[in-house]
């Protein structure tokens, strides 16, 4: 029997957190009521990540239902389980080291783009706090993550920090996020280098 959550006004990454408890429990179809588009595409990466087949009824501008439902015969795959030598990148701000912020951001372009080179792609790439500025504003940095997210690599943003510099409609590439799929992220992969 379908269960039915309310997590409407709950801050990110709650929703998510309340959907991982469900599918932990062994709960193979269950519903979320949310009230906003960030939790509905958090709570469908989650739930696609996590085998679940995911079916999205917008009633209204902040009235969601997110419906997870996982068929007997499928398996539970986290997508993000970190094979021998998967890594990830954390970036937490707009240039690389704690000199001169040119310097910093000049040397942030030039990381990713050697990085866009190399034949090794990282599992994700994570943006948070100042660091999200990159994906937002650094033109050539972007055209860079493009190419990495085309060879696989997931590019998670973190939604929070975005909306508190006020560049929540702005990111040009990746995926609006949050702190569970972050953590998680991190937590999937081999190793994190942190820039």
């Amino acid at each position: 029997m379908e269960s039915m959550i309310n997590a409407k006004e709950k801050a990110c990454p709650i929703p998510v957190i309340l959907a991982k408890k469900e599918a932990d429990r062994g709960n193979k179809d269950f519903t979320l009521l949310v009230d906003n588009k960030t939790a509905v595409e958090n709570l469908t990466r989650f739930g696609e990540n996590n085998g679940f087949i995911i079916t999205v009824d917008e009633k209204g501008p902040d009235d969601f239902s997110v419906r997870f439902v996982r068929s007997s015969e499928e398996e539970k795959s986290t997508g993000t389980e970190g094979a021998k030598g998967s890594w990830a990148i954390f970036i937490g701000r707009e240039g690389i080291g704690h000199g001169d912020p040119e310097l910093g951001e000049s040397l942030m372009k030039m990381f990713l783009y050697t990085l866009e080179q190399g034949e090794d792609t990282p599992d994700f790439v994570l943006f948070m706090n100042h660091g999200v500025k990159v994906p937002v504003e650094n033109d050539q940095a972007i055209e860079h993550l493009k190419a990495l997210q085309d060879r696989g690599a997931k590019i998670l943003v973190c939604g929070t920090c975005l909306k508190y510099y006020g560049l929540a409609d702005s990111l040009k590439v990746g995926n609006v996020s949050n702190m569970y799929d972050i953590a998680d992220a991190m937590q999937a992969v081999d190793k994190v280098i942190t820039l």
